[in-house]
């Protein structure tokens, strides 16, 4: 047993250096400013930060904004996984497809969307509904919606059929088979889906900025705030302990609701035709393609348009620094940088991921092999809900003196977008993994195959499509990375994000413009990425 688990810790120990030195540190280091002033322990600082008047109205607003933005993206969602996992409808996987697009499209992009779509002059300006609480629920809602449609249909694919036409057959109605047999069935993994959802949406930051400015602050601007234009670490700490708090709270029930769903029993997914009662969520599937595809199709059309006129200009002004040579290099160059750094995000998040899955799926022999496993898998999801704005910040400050000094590094930017990425790659890998029955690697081992032929033989051939799409959530997450990247991102080398964040505060017709096309170039390459993904169909966001 103790040769298990040291064998077990020397396996794990490469990706705990790793979050030790690049997430542990820095976050701590972070938070510590909060309860240290002037070199001495001072913890009541973080009880008079919690107890500002405007402190108090940025917690309601972030738990107001986030319930708010959970429960319209469960509205929107959940009648779309029905249709989505149950019915057999032509076109069903380009339609799951396009819903599940928005979640991995840059923050920064919906921003500039749903900005485009009810700023003044857009199609849905007259409701004066820019710059309010109701863009921002509405730009949450974009983003979230998808969570729980692979959630929930994941969930739903698996339910076993027969007991609702059981119930059908004695003369329940589908509304009674609903409530009595597919309810009680789906609840974990709705219960899941909305504390994941209610996570993204109080952590959200690019659309926040965007869509509310800093007159409407979440607990995530407001961080940012504090630490870029009042430089008050101790508040902006205050205000990470108390996050980080809520994160590990949601984390914990999220893990407990996914331990009991696991327990769902699985059979094989055969869709059916619609009938006549499937008529609302088919009616609901279709506002949520519109939904889905106003902003979208705002920004493209805003992003045509030069003086009134339909033109390409804004996307040949891409190759110039911006209206007075605004901009320290030109969008392309941007681009560039976001799509080198993207690809070392990757292999940083998916070498980690790959190696920590493997540790954590391994059939655990004792209780005290089976916790160290369990702990390790809770330790990695953490920088999920982590403040992106206190890992940048805490990697800028920390990691600036001796052999840590990466401040000036290409390096990283990189590192912290693959650790925001990390936990998704994780979660892509660690149901796949523990799926793989280990009497196979005992047969093979028994046939006299060593460790990396048992690798190659079992495990390979199963994993090689859900570590493609690993791959292509982390690339994808790196490319729309804002909220650590807007502090660690070099002058001379800003990422496409930063670029058009930028574009947006600046003064000019050419400058807007060019930051509809630069979302429009971002978003597409989000997108395509997404679709590859989904066409290798892995239940990633399942297992979260």
């Amino acid at each position: 047993m103790n040769r298990r688990l040291l064998g077990l810790a020397a396996l794990a120990a490469g990706p705990v250096v790793v979050l030790g030195l690049f997430f542990v540190l820095p976050v701590t280091g972070m938070v510590s400013r909060g309860f240290f002033v002037d070199g001495q322990f001072a913890p009541g600082a973080v009880w008079e930060v919690l107890t500002r008047p405007r402190v108090a109205r940025v917690l309601a607003f972030t738990v107001g904004s986030a319930t708010a933005g959970t429960v319209l993206s469960l509205l929107l969602g959940l009648p779309a996984a029905y249709v989505l996992s149950r019915l057999e409808l032509p076109g069903r996987r380009v339609v799951r497809a396009l819903l599940l697009v928005p979640f991995v499209l840059p923050t920064i992009v919906v921003g500039v969307a749903f900005r485009q779509l009810l700023g003044e002059g857009g199609p849905l300006g007259f409701l004066g509904w820019e710059q309010t609480p109701v863009a921002i629920v509405l730009g949450l809602a974009f983003f979230n919606a998808s969570v729980v449609i692979r959630t929930v249909g994941a969930a739903w694919e698996s339910l076993d059929p027969r007991p609702g036409e059981a119930a059908a057959a004695l003369g329940a109605t589908p509304v009674q088979v609903l409530r009595t047999v597919t309810w009680p069935a789906l609840r974990s993994s709705v219960v899941s889906s909305a504390s994941v959802v209610f996570l993204f949406c109080a952590t959200a930051f690019g659309i926040v900025l965007t869509l509310g400015g800093l007159r409407h602050a979440t607990v995530e601007t407001e961080i940012y705030l504090l630490t870029t234009n009042l430089y008050d670490l101790p508040a902006a700490a205050a205000l990470s302990v108390l996050q980080l708090v809520v994160v590990v709270v949601l984390l914990a029930v999220t893990a407990r609701f996914r331990t009991t769903s696991a327990a769902v029993q699985r059979r094989p997914f055969v869709p059916r035709r619609p009938a006549r009662h499937d008529a609302p969520a088919l009616l609901a599937t279709a506002l949520l393609l519109l939904y889905v595809a106003a902003p979208l199709v705002t920004l493209v059309s805003g992003s045509l348009r030069v003086g009134g006129e339909w033109s390409l200009g804004n996307y040949r002004a891409l190759t110039t620094t911006g209206e007075y040579a605004s901009l320290p290099v030109p969008v392309t160059e941007a681009l560039a940088t976001s799509l080198r750094t993207a690809v070392d995000a990757t292999w940083m998040a998916v070498g980690v991921g790959l190696l920590l899955a493997v540790v954590v799926t391994r059939r655990s022999r004792s209780t005290a092999e089976r916790r160290l496993r369990s702990g390790l898998d809770g330790l990695f999801m953490l920088p999920l809900g982590v403040s992106a704005v206190t890992l940048g910040f805490g990697l800028l400050v920390t990691l600036d003196s001796g052999v840590l000094d990466l401040r000036n590094s290409p390096l990283l930017v990189p590192i912290a977008q693959a650790l925001v990425a990390l936990p998704l790659v994780v979660r892509t890998l660690v149901p796949v993994l523990a799926g793989i029955d280990d009497r196979q690697r005992q047969a093979a081992a028994s046939l006299g195959a060593g460790a990396w032929r048992t690798l190659l033989t079992v495990d390979v051939p199963v994993v090689w499509k859900p570590l493609l799409a690993a791959c292509g959530f982390a690339f994808a997450v790196s490319l729309g990375e804002f909220g650590a990247t807007a502090f660690l991102a070099r002058e001379g080398a800003p990422t496409l994000p930063v670029v058009i964040f930028r574009l947006l505060g600046l003064p000019g017709a050419m400058n807007y413009g060019m930051a509809l096309a630069a979302s429009v170039v971002l978003a597409v390459t989000t997108a395509a990425v997404m679709l590859v993904v989904e066409r290798l169909r892995v239940p990633s966001m399942g297992a979260l």
